[in-house]
């Protein structure tokens, strides 16, 4: 589970075994998780966040969206 970023205390990564999917990021703060879609940022699923906390989450996954695509085609390759 590779962290790709970290941001007010929120943690970004990625499973290892999701390269079949099309590019996501997890987010996770305590016991709070979320998992955002990257090709058109958007919210996958939600466990515990807040509304309030999920937009705050996409604005986040949209302006690191670049460096977020980046780092998933740098870990799974160019399959997606």
């Amino acid at each position: 589970m590779p962290t790709v970023l970290r941001v007010a205390g929120f943690r970004f990564y990625f499973y290892s075994h999701e390269p079949s999917e099309p590019p996501h990021v997890h987010i996770d703060r305590g016991s709070e998780s979320a998992k955002f879609w990257l090709d058109q940022p958007s919210v996958a699923r939600n466990l515990g966040f807040s509304a309030k906390e999920l937009s705050d989450l996409l604005r986040i996954v949209r302006d690191n969206r670049k460096e977020l695509m980046e780092a998933w085609h740098g870990f799974f390759g160019a399959r997606r």
